[in-house]
């Protein structure tokens, strides 16, 4: 039988040195950006540790290949840096998260990918830190009872100003002996909470009779589900031009100003069904589903608009908040029952023509307008949900985008019909 190997997937929150002193055999991979993990042959019973991951630079490490990952029988850690937070997301999908930082992420204490993000260097100088991790901050902060001034001085940086004299220059000097300290001790590891995460991930790695997850095969229904969908119902409307139900979907979700309602009336009545299914009401259902109680930690309580959390009772407001973050908590495709929601609507038609009056301001402004990149395009198209007390993710969510890079693609094949539009008003 050939022996498992284990692939550790870091940079700046650990260095090879460490790693090997507890995993010996280990393979060290730099941070993992989108398509990493996929680049090798993963055999049941394999072990991957995501630490460090990219954010900004490359495109980040990818849900579905860490889901495709845990179906091939491999068993995925993840802690300290993009690891915690892609297993925060994740854990009800068999990703296994390690670590306090983690637990910050699943809790909802912390939510923001720049709590973890750090300038460094090159991989041949050992990805040296440029800046400070807030959560080493946080958790030196709470060490030396240092209180909340550094932290919030801290967060108001971007994360790439998060440097020590920068920080310095940002605090009153009182709190400038502090900082003195927090420097010393997290440069010494004593403080450096990533790292030490990243070391209780190897050694769980490290463990014997570690069994690899159990086999997910649900989300991998749910993506070929969806591309026997699209291919089910594509259809040539023009010589050379094809659509299928799908597209006819997106635009009703990018458009139609009604959709939104739709789509939480039927994801709502999907979540009615899973919680009679078990026994209990819609709200228990998401209460434990989410793993919280009343009130709202800030995290969930920011998928609402202030008008939802002004008259929406408690049970409203988590089932709400379920649909809203539907992509991360639930394997079940909501797209064929809205769709057959929508194939009922007297506006069906009027739909399928918008796709092909896009198509043609697509050929038109061919040569002649070039189409930005995904994030571009959401963006520009995020100008017409803007409203307020909402958000752009809520926005994203009320229309089942979940992510700029998402909905910025979806956008692409009408950017130039939303362009002309615009010009017409």
């Amino acid at each position: 039988m050939t022996p498992a190997t284990v692939v550790v997937y870091a940079g700046p929150t650990i260095s090879a040195t460490d790693i090997h002193r507890v995993l010996p055999a280990a393979e060290i991979r730099p941070p993992a950006a989108r398509g990493d993990l996929l680049a090798r042959d993963w055999q049941p019973g394999d072990v991957a540790v995501l630490i460090d991951g990219y954010f900004r630079e490359r495109r980040s490490v990818g849900h579905k290949e860490i889901l495709r990952l845990i179906d091939a029988g491999v068993r995925v850690l993840g802690a300290a840096s993009m690891g915690a937070l892609r297993a925060a997301e994740l854990a009800p999908c068999g990703m296994h998260g390690v670590g306090e930082v983690y637990e910050m992420y699943r809790s909802g204490r912390i939510d923001g990918d720049d709590e973890v993000g750090m300038l460094h260097g090159p991989a041949e100088l050992g990805y040296p830190a440029r800046t400070i991790a807030l959560v080493n901050l946080r958790y030196g902060c709470d060490e030396g009872g240092f209180g909340p001034r550094i932290v919030a001085a801290a967060k108001a940086m971007a994360f790439m100003d998060r440097t020590w004299d920068g920080l310095a220059a940002a605090v009153e000097e009182p709190d400038r002996v502090a900082l003195l300290s927090l420097e010393h001790r997290i440069a010494s590891g004593e403080w450096d909470l990533k790292r030490r995460d990243a070391l209780a991930a190897l050694r769980v790695a490290a463990a014997p009779g570690v069994a690899p997850a159990a086999r997910q095969t649900v989300p991998f229904a749910v993506i070929a589900e969806h591309q026997a969908l699209d291919r089910r119902t594509r259809r040539e409307y023009a010589p050379g031009r094809w659509m299928s139900d799908l597209d006819v979907l997106t635009a009703a979700r990018l458009f139609d100003d009604d959709y939104p309602e739709v789509h939480e009336r039927v994801l709502t009545g999907l979540l009615d069904g899973f919680a009679a299914a078990g026994g209990t009401s819609t709200a228990d259902y998401a209460y434990a589903k989410l793993g919280v109680r009343d009130p709202l930690p800030d995290a969930l309580a920011g998928w609402l608009t202030d008008a939802e959390m002004a008259r929406l009772s408690p049970a409203g407001r988590i089932t709400r908040v379920l649909v809203r973050v539907w992509p991360v908590w639930h394997s079940t495709d909501w797209r064929p029952a809205v769709l057959e929601a929508l194939r009922d609507s007297q506006r069906w038609d009027e739909w399928c023509d918008l796709v092909a009056r896009a198509d043609e301001a697509a050929e038109q402004a061919r040569f002649r307008v070039a189409v930005p990149p995904p994030a571009v395009c959401a963006q520009l198209f995020l100008r017409h949900w803007r409203g307020p007390g909402t958000a752009p993710k809520v926005e994203m969510a009320r229309r089942g985008f979940s992510s700029p890079e998402e909905l910025g693609g979806a956008v692409r094949r009408y950017f130039a019909y939303d362009m002309s539009r615009r010009g017409t008003r």
